[in-house]
């Protein structure tokens, strides 16, 4: 479709609680400074979820997101943040993969985090004020992908879909287009594209363990997971879209990715 491309869109996997090799890839990738406030002026940021769980830093990492959707708007730029599996669990009161050192935020108090996650306490009415989905630029953006049954409901209508009839094929959880075969895959994802109306998609949720930006489908979906936390090893990556023009940015510099 004609009309002018975004001059500049960056867009970041999975945190998991570490907000300092959260911080690190931030920085890296040019969106904040060493003091972590925005610097990326006009330019768009996307997280794709899970900030939460596994590390120590949810509230941390929370309170920095809605910091920088603050510090963007100001600047001209803005930041979608978008729910992974990890922050609708916290929200429907599954804490399976909640830290000690997590809990040590609230005093140690399970309760004392409860309520701050509630819908009337200040980490989760941010959480609750935010979609699964987005659409960018021509580009979708989900925590896990976005097969076609739910593509053909249109982003609006998933993102007004209660969390507990977010299933495992849903776009929080869905992990397909990144593990299953091509052949099977990549048919798929067009049809899901089709529906969108967009060229390509950018997913996180499924950790490239080499620390490497996923791409498959001949450039139409690039996998953003590349395991920031140290859980996962502590990579340092990002996608930066120039006007559509995709880029892998890493700490040995820039690489450039293929276009649909």
């Amino acid at each position: 479709m004609a009309g002018a491309r975004l001059e500049r869109v960056v867009a970041i996997g999975d945190f998991h609680a570490d907000l300092e090799h959260a911080l690190a890839t931030l920085h890296m990738a040019g969106v904040v400074d060493e003091q972590g406030a925005w610097v990326a002026g006009g330019a768009t940021l996307v997280q794709t979820g899970d900030i939460t769980d596994r590390g120590p830093d949810s509230k941390e990492l929370i309170e920095l997101m809605a910091r920088l959707e603050v510090e963007a708007a100001a600047a001209g730029g803005q930041v979608v943040a978008l729910l992974g599996n990890h922050e609708v669990m916290n929200l429907l009161g599954d804490w399976r993969y909640v830290s000690e050192g997590d809990l040590e935020d609230f005093g140690g108090s399970p309760e004392r985090r409860k309520d701050a996650f509630s819908e009337g306490g200040e980490l989760g009415g941010w959480l609750r004020a935010h979609g699964v989905v987005a659409v960018v630029d021509r580009v979708a953006y989900a925590h896990g992908g976005i097969t076609p049954v739910w593509a053909a409901k249109g982003v609006d209508a998933i993102n007004a879909t209660p969390w507990a009839a977010l299933g495992e094929d849903s776009p929080i959880w869905y992990r397909g287009f990144i593990l299953d075969p091509e052949p099977t895959a990549c048919p798929r994802l067009e049809e899901a594209l089709l529906a969108l109306g967009v060229d390509r998609m950018v997913v996180g949720h499924t950790t490239q363990r080499d620390g490497r930006i996923k791409v498959r489908c001949a450039g139409r979906i690039l996998g953003i997971d590349t395991g920031i936390s140290s859980w996962y090893g502590g990579h340092h990556a990002a996608v930066e879209l120039r006007r559509g023009d995709a880029w892998a940015l890493y700490e040995t510099g820039p690489e450039d990715l293929p276009d649909p």
